[in-house]
């Protein structure tokens, strides 16, 4: 922390990480009132649950397969902070209709304004990583994403605490939630204020030398969905160290989507926990990538490298083994519990160390490839090679959260799906390593 501290007193940084910190604290508000809400108030199938975490997933996903190409060309091509401010006035917009769904207990228009929300951080994804080398020295952009992706993640954790807190349960077991409602409108109005704040970043001339490489995407606008994200996806993952980083990124976010698809399932139908415990589950999560973030900035002492991927991954895999482990010994409670009654269990506290393993190690693999690639490209073409990422990471994801659903049909438990992440992890380290030996090769650390 002591070589990015500074950060946190400038203008050039603050604005953009208190917007991004309100989004993700907004998007996690939401997302958590609204699955809380419906998983212990209104269905009462396991499977109806399941399915409707997968897909409450893949409909906040979707509109970064279907829309990163679009969101890219624009934030290369116009002031980023422009976007910033019509995307942050829109999520305002946005917030009305979630606000609607929650106090209504209606299903559909909660996932409406979800997909809305996915549309939202779609046009807002590309810029809070290719800001941040325009507006930061080439030794603290390292460091600025990991700020970034720690206040992410903090952020994450108090949306999520308060989502679950807000979601209210009544003496005759009724479940409401106009207190979040009236909460997301709020964060959506501060957000908005925030983003006013943030400095211009015009599109960039500059020529980035050896970092120069033909085949990247150039500047322009098109219009064909389609077409342009085939384009601007061919053209990133043509230069061999972006194809690798995109790579390890995408899968490592696929993993994730499983693992917080399932997180609520887990808790209630394999732990026996209440909702504060389904909300503890994504605390720690956010609280450990947040950890990873800032310890790898350390580690690598400002330096852009993957030379800790490979462990990382491995060692996320195995904390993810232990947690398949733990819940197949667990005993369920014969009525839900909350956080006291969960922690006092022998295998409590256990759960949650291999959690906060899983989550740590995972914010140690993933900062430094997204520093990575903001810092390889020239910085004119940095949001498009960010949404070239997210087009590939969202079809992972959304792959993920398919195949999730389709093995939830078939009758595969909670547990066996933390297998398959556990197996993943094995894959995330060979890319990982595969980049390490790219950057050495094309004279990175």
């Amino acid at each position: 922390m002591q070589n990015v501290s500074h950060l946190l007193r400038t203008r050039r940084f603050v604005p953009l990480f208190v917007t991004q910190f309100l989004g993700a604290f907004n998007d996690n508000l939401f997302r958590t009132a609204m699955v809380m809400l419906v998983i212990y108030g209104i269905y009462r199938s396991e499977a109806q649950e399941a399915a409707f975490s997968a897909l409450a997933g893949g409909l906040f996903i979707l509109p970064f397969f279907l829309l990163s190409a679009l969101s890219g060309q624009l934030a290369d091509a116009i002031d980023k902070t422009r976007i910033i401010r019509a995307v942050k006035t829109a999520e305002i917009g946005i917030m009305v209709f979630g606000a609607a769904g929650l106090l209504l207990l209606n299903v559909p228009l909660m996932l409406v304004a979800l997909t809305a929300m996915g549309i939202h951080s779609t046009f807002f994804g590309p810029i809070k990583y290719a800001i941040l080398p325009q507006h930061l020295e080439n030794d603290e952009v390292l460091g600025g994403t990991g700020l970034v992706e720690a206040g992410t993640y903090i952020a994450i954790l108090g949306g999520t605490i308060l989502g679950g807190l807000l979601v209210v349960q009544d003496p005759d077991g009724r479940y409401h939630a106009e207190y979040a409602a009236a909460a997301v409108l709020l964060v959506a109005v501060a957000g908005r204020i925030a983003g006013q704040f943030v400095p211009p970043a015009p599109p960039s001339t500059e020529d980035s030398g050896t970092l120069n490489d033909p085949d990247l995407p150039r500047p322009g606008l098109d219009w064909h969905i389609l077409r342009a994200s085939i384009r601007l996806v061919k053209a990133t993952m043509h230069v061999p160290r972006l194809f690798v980083a995109i790579m390890a990124i995408s899968f490592f976010w696929a993993m994730g989507a499983v693992l917080a698809a399932q997180f609520p399932p887990l808790v209630k139908n394999v732990f026996g926990g209440d909702q504060s415990v389904a909300t503890l589950f994504l605390a720690i999560f956010s609280v450990g990538v947040a950890t990873g973030s800032l310890i790898i900035n350390r580690l690598l002492n400002g330096k852009v490298s993957a030379r800790f991927a490979p462990i990382s991954a491995l060692l996320m895999g195995l904390c993810v083994l232990a947690l398949y482990l733990l819940s197949r010994t667990w005993t369920p409670f014969p009525d839900l519990v909350g956080i006291k009654a969960f922690l006092a269990e022998p295998s409590g506290w256990p759960v949650v160390a291999s959690l906060f393993g899983v989550a740590t190690f995972g914010g140690m693999f993933v900062v430094p490839l997204y520093a990575f690639l903001t810092t390889s490209v020239p910085k004119s073409e940095t949001a498009r090679t960010v949404a070239a990422n997210n087009i590939v990471n969202s079809g992972a994801m959304v792959g993920a959260t398919v195949l999730l659903f389709g093995m939830v049909q078939l009758g595969v438990s909670v547990q066996e799906t933390l297998l398959l992440v556990a197996a993943g992890t094995l894959v995330s380290a060979w890319l990982g390593r595969k980049l390490h030996q790219a950057c050495v090769a094309a004279g990175y650390p």
